[in-house]
């Protein structure tokens, strides 16, 4: 069935239209958003307002209400570019990249953050990896690899990134080091206003 699924994505089979995620899929994808969020995933689908799903539609997953999902199966398959929020993109070898567009789920269920000084959110802002000099505060016990969503001191998201050591290992660095290594950053949506957050 793997393989099935590895031949229709590479023929282009399973990118004409909205659909449910395959086992395989979920799986990725759920691997990559646990790094940031764990097990609050659950609390993206089990909402108190509306019940909400995850669709494929091209090589993008959505996050959406259910009836809009049924409704989009009215809509032509050409014509959906977009529906939702989206939440990344799966490349040809069937890695998941997150999209700085889901941030503010980021943010709302992340369990570990840090938080940039001022004098760094402009490197941040620009695609640049957070220094030990610009690291304002950070969650105890973070642990190397960790993903985190990244803040202003004023308690705005900016973006995520993942952590080059762990909280007590950040405590021992030259301000020159590298401590988070940048995944995404609201700079994107001026950085790629050109070609668009959500390629067709």
């Amino acid at each position: 069935a793997e393989a099935t699924t590895h031949e229709a994505r590479s023929s282009g089979h399973l990118h004409t239209f909205m659909r449910p995620l395959t086992e395989e899929e979920t799986k990725v994808f759920f691997e990559k958003l646990a790094k940031y969020i764990g097990r609050n995933i659950k609390l993206l689908l089990q909402r108190q307002d509306q019940a909400h799903c995850f669709r494929l539609q091209k090589d993008r997953v959505f996050y959406l209400r259910e009836d809009l999902a049924a409704y989009a199966t009215s809509v032509a398959r050409v014509n959906l570019a977009s529906i939702g929020v989206c939440f990344g993109k799966f490349t040809h070898t069937m890695k998941f990249k997150l999209h700085v567009s889901c941030l503010g789920f980021l943010a709302q269920y992340a369990k570990f953050k840090v938080w940039v000084k001022p004098s760094a959110e402009m490197s941040f802002l620009y695609g640049n990896h957070i220094l030990k000099a610009g690291l304002g505060r950070i969650t105890e016990n973070t642990m190397r690899n960790q993903g985190v969503v990244v803040y202003t001191m004023s308690d705005i998201p900016i973006g995520f990134a993942t952590m080059a050591f762990s909280t007590q290992d950040c405590r021992k660095l030259q301000p020159e080091a590298v401590v988070c290594y940048r995944n995404c950053d609201v700079g994107e949506y001026l950085r790629e206003e050109d070609t668009g957050m959500v390629e067709q």
